[in-house]
């Protein structure tokens, strides 16, 4: 009996094996689009970021100056370098702020052009960009697009500084309300979500 026991070799089936690789697959099938779908959202937490950093120099300026700008060099934002999202506070940016192009001084910050060559289709921005009323009467918008997920489309973002009322943002695809308060980056157009 023992020398039946040490004679015969183990070993998996076709069938054992193919059961397991068809295992794999259901779970990569399910797995992937999620994995993917999440590191783009983690992706768009740069554009929250850098809004909130522009808000917070513009109304710093303000604070002092009693007006705001349209120059990044006067507020003194400056993302960090690799940035995939384009900023803009100037309205001559507003239709094209995805450029390949650092124009501090004009209010128009392009991405990173040594990480990103592609520069996404923009849809309607998520506000106009500048500055509007008459100071100190006034008040500011800034805007952030870029792409998170390798396709055409762009992750449209904004904010504002008008704290009276909610402001509605231009785009409404993918995003749970088309309304923003004052200080609160708001998606316009979500990328993650968005066909």
């Amino acid at each position: 009996m023992l020398n039946r026991l040490l004679k015969k070799k183990g070993g998996f089936t076709l069938i054992e094996l193919m059961i397991v690789v068809a295992i794999i697959g259901i779970l990569a099938a399910i797995a992937i689009p999620n994995f993917i779908r999440f590191q783009a959202k983690s992706k768009q937490s740069e554009a929250k970021t850098n809004l909130k950093a522009i808000f917070t120099a513009q109304k710093a300026y303000f604070g002092e100056k009693d007006k705001y700008v349209t120059d990044f060099k006067v507020v003194g934002f400056d993302p960090e370098p690799g940035n995939r999202f384009s900023y803009g506070i100037n309205g001559a940016c507003a239709a094209s702020v995805a450029v390949n192009a650092r124009d501090y001084t004009g209010g128009c910050i392009g991405q990173d052009i040594a990480r990103f060559t592609e520069v996404p289709t923009v849809g309607a921005p998520a506000l106009t960009a500048g500055v509007t009323g008459t100071c100190p009467n006034c008040d500011f918008s800034a805007i952030a697009t870029g792409n998170v997920d390798n396709d055409k489309n762009a992750d449209t973002w904004g904010i504002t500084s008008l704290a009276t009322s909610a402001t509605t943002l231009a785009g409404t695809c993918g995003i749970d309300s088309n309304k923003i308060g004052g200080g609160e980056p708001g998606n316009a157009y979500n990328d993650v979500s968005c066909p």
